[in-house]
């Protein structure tokens, strides 16, 4: 005997065209991601073709002709790569143990009130204008630095860093450094603060049943598993002062030289404003030569990039 078969149902013409219409979003939807991501590499790649075109004049022209005084390419370009990573590393140095520091505070120390009020204040600070800061630094924390500046010099001078002469008016790479520090200190504490606050509970609460201190929860449950996170947001501080133009500008009285007194007179010229200071008044080759920086500055930036993709994957792998 046999038994009575049942076909499917029909799909109803209202299901039939919820799901083309449901597989038409998802296709525009990944053509747009698709160009939106073609677009940025397409733009990359154009400035980056760009400003190789403009540097070529420079690479082939007598180097004397892009500074005054220089006798190779790379004594015009040595000193402003310096002083542009030196002022970044030494912004770096100051700002990440400090970002590090709120951002556990706001995440596992202080109360809801209290951690919402700073998580505002530092996101707050990072839409100050650099402008802002370079003048707030000239004007306020130059003077209040020259005596500690002079302390150092007297206690510590044997220290390259100390040598001195202590400027006046307090406007040396020191003063730089901490108004560097103080612009990418928002954005390294508000990557730390997120990265604190999605560290899963039942690793928080393991630690806390083995008889795990506060310090001790965030030493074996917290900083391992935001490892990666906080090197993204260290290099994110560092792309921004590797670029930062009008603080500097403004705060420093530079000199083409390598140097590492950060209390001195003279300090070294960083390249992003080296480009804003001398662009109005140059001309012919010396532009080319300013867009050969440009070019530097731009590879240092990528190199950066790169470099803490490649970190952040290889901590994000160790974690697992």
């Amino acid at each position: 005997m046999r038994t009575p078969t049942t076909s499917p149902a029909p799909e109803s013409p209202a299901s039939v065209t919820a799901e083309r219409s449901t597989k038409g979003a998802d296709r525009l939807f990944a053509g747009l991601s698709t160009g939106a991501g073609v677009t940025i590499l397409l733009l990359l790649a154009g400035v980056a073709f760009f400003l190789f075109q403009q540097s070529l004049p420079a690479l082939s022209a007598d180097p004397s002709a892009l500074a005054g005084g220089a006798d190779s390419l790379g004594d015009f370009l040595g000193p402003l790569v310096f002083g542009t990573v030196y002022a970044a590393v030494l912004a770096l140095l100051l700002a990440t143990p400090l970002a590090v520091a709120i951002a556990l505070f706001i995440s596992h120390y202080a109360p809801r009130r209290l951690a919402t009020t700073l998580g505002y204040i530092t996101d707050i600070l990072a839409a100050v204008p650099s402008v802002v800061y370079g003048l707030w630094g000239v004007s306020v924390l130059a003077p209040l630095m020259v005596p500690l500046m002079r302390g150092l010099e007297e206690r510590l001078g044997v220290i390259p860093l100390f040598a001195g002469p202590t400027l006046t008016s307090g406007r040396t790479l020191m003063v730089a450094a901490v108004v560097l520090a103080v612009m990418i200190l928002p954005i390294i504490t508000a990557i730390c603060r997120e990265i604190f606050l999605q560290v899963p509970r039942l690793h928080e609460e393991a630690a806390l049943a083995l008889g795990a201190t506060r310090w001790e929860l965030i030493k074996m449950a917290v900083l391992p598993y935001a490892r990666s996170g906080i090197i993204s947001g260290t290099m994110l501080g560092l792309g921004r002062a590797l670029g930062e133009t009008m603080a500097l500008a403004i705060i420093l009285s530079p000199a083409r030289i390598i140097d590492l007194n950060i209390i001195g007179a003279q300090n070294p010229q960083a390249i992003a404003p080296n480009i804003a200071l001398r662009f109005p008044e140059s001309s012919g080759i010396e532009v080319n030569g300013l867009f050969l920086t440009g070019l530097v500055l731009f590879a240092i930036t990528f190199a950066v990039n790169y470099g803490a993709r490649r970190i952040t994957a290889n901590a994000f792998s160790g974690a697992d």
